[in-house]
């Protein structure tokens, strides 16, 4: 068996066709729905990712705007610039790119964002209606693979779904999306005993513990659908062979490389499981376009328009 590959790149087209018609009916309201980047500090990866959020703004026609504090910037600091974009009325969303440099105090940081424009869904407001089942602002990320899920086929509602990780941004959002949806949640963590059978009777499995290759094939049961969260760089040349010394081809890449990306399962699982999606190229290009899609969210919400606006993956 060969997995069937969940490609999140056509999946993220999909939505980006859907959000245009919605941000051509808003500027026909004279509304231009605005996102603006808190990027704290010198991380090269999150320069990397603060600019292909930029991009995708500039793509779908958004506001964009970025804050860039130095390294030595303190949480004072952070939550004056938060409050002032707080204030303002062109700006619709706020993401404050973390991590923040180690003498923040991010959590306060984070909560001071206006929960109206917490367009990541870290807000414990937010996290609290995601709990009651209420319409609000979700994680990006849980809800890209909610439209993965949904876009791509995959049943749902009385599935043995596993969730591995249990995170604040990843694990505990996505087993309420999960649980809204009617699956049934098993969440795992380093805790868990025999996690290798848990995870085998999943008929879902969403893998987001942070552990390169960590899931193998004998955990999976034939045929189930595997979401794999994980971005993982390998830079050492042992591991890179032992991980994929049936993948010819990404070894190639990482000699000419010297580095080469992995998820949280191990590659071999695509030939056990029915669909798996693929890193990169799965749940990554759909966390940025469920930022978009927050963001057109909020200016709808927070403006009052009476436009009803395209529901994407079927959320109103």
């Amino acid at each position: 068996m060969t997995a069937r590959i969940l490609n999140g790149n056509v999946i993220r087209d999909q939505i980006y066709a859907e959000l245009q018609t919605e941000i051509a009916a808003l500027a026909a309201e004279g509304i231009v729905p605005g996102l603006a980047a808190v990027l704290a500090g010198d991380n090269p990866a999150s320069h990397i990712y603060v600019k292909s959020k930029i991009a995708a703004c500039e793509k779908l026609g958004l506001g964009s705007f970025q804050s860039a504090p130095p390294s030595t910037v303190t949480t004072a600091d952070l939550l004056a610039i938060v409050d002032d974009l707080n204030r303002r009325d062109d700006v619709d969303g706020i993401l404050v790119q973390l991590p923040l440099p180690p003498q923040v105090d991010s959590k306060r940081v984070l909560e001071a964002v206006d929960p109206a424009k917490d367009v990541e869904g870290f807000h414990p407001l937010n996290l609290g209606k995601l709990v009651a089942g209420r319409a609000g602002l979700v994680a990006c990320t849980p809800a890209g693979v909610m439209e993965i899920l949904r876009r791509s086929g995959i049943v749902i509602e009385g599935a043995n779904a596993v969730v591995l990780g249990r995170s604040d941004i990843v694990g505990k959002p996505m087993a309420l999306l999960l649980l809204h949806a009617n699956a049934t949640i098993t969440v795992c963590h380093s805790k868990t005993r025999d996690l290798p059978a848990v995870v085998r009777g999943a008929d879902i499995l969403v893998a987001a513990i942070g552990r390169a290759a960590m899931v193998q094939p004998s955990w999976i049961r034939p045929g189930a659908t595997v979401i794999d969260v994980g971005i993982n760089r390998i830079t050492d040349a042992v591991e890179a062979a032992r991980i994929f010394v049936n993948h010819s081809d990404r070894l190639e890449q990482f000699r000419a490389k010297g580095s080469v990306l992995v998820g949280d399962v191990h590659p071999d699982v695509a030939d056990v499981a029915g669909a798996i999606t693929p890193v990169p190229g799965g749940v990554g290009p759909l966390t940025i376009a469920m930022l978009m899609s927050n963001t057109v969210r909020a200016a709808r919400m927070r403006r009052g328009s009476r436009q009803p606006a395209q529901s994407v993956g079927g959320r109103s």
